[in-house]
């Protein structure tokens, strides 16, 4: 088991007047390898989970295991916390600094005191895996690369850590379309290639539907839903009312059945959609 969160409560600013509760009681358990896609409104606690999960905010009660480490421990070290998880924040190319793409992707494995043939390897793995020409980009500076690929640059950063677990909050936020299209083909690619456990935090069911295997709903601090996209998306209803929306193609679904079409509730591909308009036709046509 990868993660495990027991009875997990975040309260900030206690007892003062400002005082509200982020995470009350969460339990999840995510597997080694597992796809998670963590969605939710804004401030339904999603963005405070996943700050837990690499040690920059301590729980006011409860427990997190990493990979039987128990992260929420006072003697455990921070610098082995983050070898395990791998956590990339909304817009990560902000945080580039260094001259060179080389260097900047270096900068994490450096600090952990590898030797530099060490951190050439994973400077140039991590490269290969992001989709970035080691030897046509190394010198390069990433301030001179597009939105897209500065994002693959920072991406790049946090896996030539080698993490255990990949956190992406907002992976996509303010890319173009062919950015966001990219970037999504190559974590997929990371997940497919390398079996790593990712966590993606994500505000669009149109990319969560598309990727993972798991959908983690998130409201008022607690966990609403946790079930495949199509278990998940049974309650289209519902995930609109918590202020999520659904794929467009459940939402054709929804209508065609509140118009009284039997569409199966469990359809979540236009293909799916078009195979049950024709059935009911054909029903319609036979009877």
């Amino acid at each position: 088991m990868a993660v495990i969160i027991k009875d997990l409560v975040h309260i900030y600013n206690p007892g003062s007047p400002f005082e509200s509760t982020a995470l009350n009681k969460v339990n999840l358990e995510i597997n080694d390898g597992e796809f998670i896609g963590l969605i939710g409104h804004t401030g339904s606690g999603k963005s405070t989970l996943i700050q837990h999960l690499n040690g920059l905010l301590k729980p006011s009660s409860g427990k997190i295991l990493i990979n039987d480490l128990d992260i929420t421990s006072k003697d455990v070290s921070l610098t082995e916390v983050r070898k395990k998880v791998g956590l990339v924040f909304q817009y990560p190319e902000y945080q580039l600094f260094e001259e060179t793409i080389y260097k900047d992707i270096a900068f994490g494995p450096s600090n952990l005191g590898l030797s530099e043939a060490e951190i050439e390897i994973r400077v140039k793995d991590a490269m290969e895996i992001t989709g970035l020409n080691y030897e046509l980009l190394k010198e390069r500076s990433p301030f001179e690369l597009s939105g897209g690929q500065r994002r693959r640059v920072a991406i790049a950063g946090v896996l030539a850590m080698r993490p255990d677990i990949l956190i992406l909050d907002e992976p996509t936020a303010g890319l173009d379309p062919r950015g966001r299209d990219e970037i999504l083909r190559e974590i997929k690619e990371i997940h497919k290639k390398h079996n790593t456990t990712i966590i993606l935090v994500s505000h669009s069911m149109e990319d969560i539907s598309k990727l993972v295997d798991r959908i983690i709903v998130m409201n008022k601090g607690a966990v609403e839903y946790s079930g495949t996209p199509r278990e998940i998306f049974r309650y289209g209803k519902r995930l609109t009312e918590i202020g999520l929306g659904v794929p467009k193609v459940v939402e054709l679904a929804i209508s065609l059945r509140e118009k009284g079409m039997p569409i199966k509730e469990d359809v979540i591909t236009i293909e799916e959609v078009k195979s049950e308009i024709l059935r009911n036709l054909r029903s319609k046509k036979n009877a």
